[in-house]
């Protein structure tokens, strides 16, 4: 029993990856279960055994998304600084072997939102679930309390939202050749360069 539920998540794991791939490439209206299916090298058949519809995979990808999401947090709030914190959420997925992939998809799903409110509501509660995690992340931050400006937590997690979506839109424009390491340096230049906007004490010069 035991060894057939293991079976099935690898499965449903196959298949989402394929999808996932799919949905990049030609969008979701223009990406069919047979396209699935033949990026996944399974039948048809067998993928409507493990979801309904087209929009079924896409809920169980908002799904993983979400466990994705709290698991990075629990890393980022286990290292030792808000800055090394928010260095790990920038840089979760800049050294995927296809970050771009997860780059052209989240930009084809917000585009998607915009026109379909079931896929609106699966974006607002995943994006929820981001933005509360790195809310009280910020809360609980010492580095946070000297800031500045003022700001509240939950303003600063929307500045750092602002700036990771932005980032992740340009990275679909990246050239393909750029390495994970300079994939990374980027992205830690970034969310430096945040960090002494945002958290930087007030008798500090912000770009010190």
């Amino acid at each position: 029993m035991a060894q057939q539920i293991e079976n099935g998540l690898d499965r449903r794991t196959q298949i989402l990856d394929a999808a996932m791939v799919c949905f990049a490439e030609r969008g979701f209206h223009q990406a069919s279960m047979h396209d699935i299916s033949a990026e996944a090298g399974i039948s048809v058949g067998l993928i409507y055994r493990y979801f309904e519809n087209k929009e079924a995979v896409i809920s169980a990808m908002a799904d993983r998304h979400k466990e994705e999401i709290h698991k990075v947090l629990e890393r980022a709030r286990q290292a030792p600084s808000l800055l090394e914190s928010l260095e790990i959420l920038f840089t979760a997925h800049c050294c995927e072997n296809e970050p771009r992939v997860t780059s052209a998809f989240v930009v084809d799903l917000y585009a998607e939102a915009a026109r379909n409110p079931g896929i609106a509501d699966l974006v607002r509660d995943v994006l929820q679930t981001a933005m509360d995690g790195v809310t009280d992340l910020i809360a609980r931050s010492p580095e946070a309390k000297n800031a500045a400006h003022g700001l509240a937590p939950s303003e600063q997690a929307e500045l750092i939202f602002a700036v990771a979506r932005g980032m992740l839109m340009r990275d679909v424009l990246q050239p393909r050749e750029l390495t994970a390491a300079e994939r990374r340096a980027r992205q830690l230049e970034v969310t430096r360069r945040l960090w002494r906007l945002l958290f930087k004490p007030e008798t500090e010069p912000a770009y010190a």
